[in-house]
């Protein structure tokens, strides 16, 4: 058993929770496993429950049945719903074709719902099961409006990848978290797993929820059923950088895509590099995929200035080819057609505080967030790659407060104390693999 840490001073404007915090414990609502960790989901219902005026979400998915009746709840007390998803997962899931989940991740996910809905366990979802477990058929039933990322009149962005909701044009939550089963408790199939690593921030500021109200009525257009004058990805107009005062903290806010030919220094990722340029002693990285070749290079000057650097990257994504956790470690791997990124640069002084943490099975390192000398944080939605910079709809946040980058150093220490680093096993299978493949050393 772990030990149950201290719970650290909040921000009374910003504050911090993570699904797998060792200050707080929860039951699961829905396998009713008792676990560490802040319950996300209670956090956003009691942010919906708030809501006298207004509720605007964009989120990449929602299934968490309990979030959706108590969308339908405000609404019915006449509380403005507005909800926009990504179009993978924007239709009910208790209604599509059997034959619709030809991928075996897409299999898996579906599996789970099912699993998760089943109440008399026969391996059939009723229509009555489904009417109070699949999250969109309940919010289609109250006839909530709901747009997806196709209302611009194409065929969806690169990913509608928000993680917003704005409450009364006073409160935002945000972060890294998908509002899902996976995203914040674990799933069904897999009892050991409690959910992909994820933060959640409420930020109390009417200035902050100004400007993601502005992102989500750029993407809202005139809603369901009008016009195609919806904007997602690239087509939206510039959106520079803005930067909000609260008592004790500077807040930058910037969205994504920007177009490809958009100057590097004006886009996220610019903004990424540019905040990490200010180090002085510390950078600590917790990234669910790291590919964007600029900030690597911001990242390897620093380092080679004397700040401290330590990565922490999802299993699936530290060793591919694109990896910048390579750069770092010094090495190059082929991908599958045996050719090398062209723009790599192995650091000459490899790292050895790079690698992935030991997670539950089924879970992943979801993060995308950055702790800057102990003071200043990056975090939101937005991977670390160039489709997040130019394809995908996205948030990113620098704060610059101790407080807040206390809540996130405590998850990287906690993350990387059963961390696998440097040049694991795993990664030397990895190089024997290519090497057997594509000949020569990696």
């Amino acid at each position: 058993m772990l030990p149950t840490l201290e719970a650290l001073p909040q921000d009374p404007y910003i504050q911090v929770f993570f699904n797998h915090s060792q200050s707080s414990r929860y039951t699961d609502p829905y396998r009713h496993t008792h676990r560490y960790g802040d319950d996300l989901e209670q956090i956003i219902i009691e942010a919906i429950d708030s809501a006298t005026v207004s509720v605007d979400i964009a989120v990449q998915e929602l299934n968490l049945p309990d979030i959706a009746k108590t969308l339908v709840r405000r609404s019915k007390a006449g509380v403005k719903v507005r909800l926009i998803l990504e179009n993978q997962y924007s239709h009910p899931w208790s209604q599509e074709p059997e034959n619709s989940h030809p991928d075996e991740r897409s299999r898996s996910k579906l599996e789970n719902l099912v699993a998760f809905s089943d109440r008399n366990h026969d391996g059939q979802i009723t229509t009555q099961e489904a009417a109070t477990s699949d999250a969109l058929l309940i919010l289609q039933t109250a006839k909530i409006p709901v747009i997806d990322d196709t209302a611009d009149g194409t065929k969806g962005s690169g990913l509608m990848h928000h993680k917003f909701m704005v409450v009364d044009r006073q409160r935002v939550l945000t972060g890294s978290v998908n509002w899902t089963f996976s995203g914040i408790h674990g799933d069904a199939l897999v009892p050991e797993s409690r959910g992909n690593a994820n933060a959640l921030l409420r930020l109390d500021s009417s200035d902050v929820a100004q400007l993601y109200t502005q992102e989500f009525d750029l993407m809202w257009g005139d809603g369901p059923g009008g016009q195609t004058d919806s904007l997602f990805g690239s087509p939206k107009p510039p959106r520079p950088a803005h930067q909000v005062f609260l008592p004790g903290s500077t807040v930058t806010v910037q969205f994504s895509p920007h177009r490809a030919d958009t100057p590097s220094a004006h886009t996220v990722n610019g903004l990424i590099a540019s905040t990490l340029a200010q180090a002085e002693r510390s950078i600590d990285l917790a990234l669910f995929v790291f590919s964007d070749q600029g900030i690597a290079n911001t990242l390897a000057y620093r380092n080679q200035a004397g700040v401290s650097s330590r990565a922490l990257i999802d299993r699936s994504f530290a060793y591919r080819s694109y990896s910048e956790a390579l750069d770092m470690l010094g090495i190059s791997i082929p991908d599958y057609r045996c050719q090398y990124e062209q723009d790599n640069r192995p650091w000459q002084a490899p790292s050895d505080s790079v690698g992935y943490p030991e997670l539950a099975d089924g879970d992943k390192l979801h993060h995308k967030f950055a702790v800057i000398d102990e003071a200043t944080v990056i975090v939101g939605s937005h991977n670390w790659s160039k489709a997040a910079n130019t394809q995908n709809d996205e948030n990113l946040l620098v704060i610059r407060n101790p407080t807040v980058a206390k809540h996130f150093q405590r998850e990287f220490e906690r993350l990387y104390e059963q961390a696998n680093l440097g040049k694991t096993a795993y990664l030397q299978r990895q190089i024997e693999k290519y090497q057997q493949k594509c000949g020569g050393a990696a």
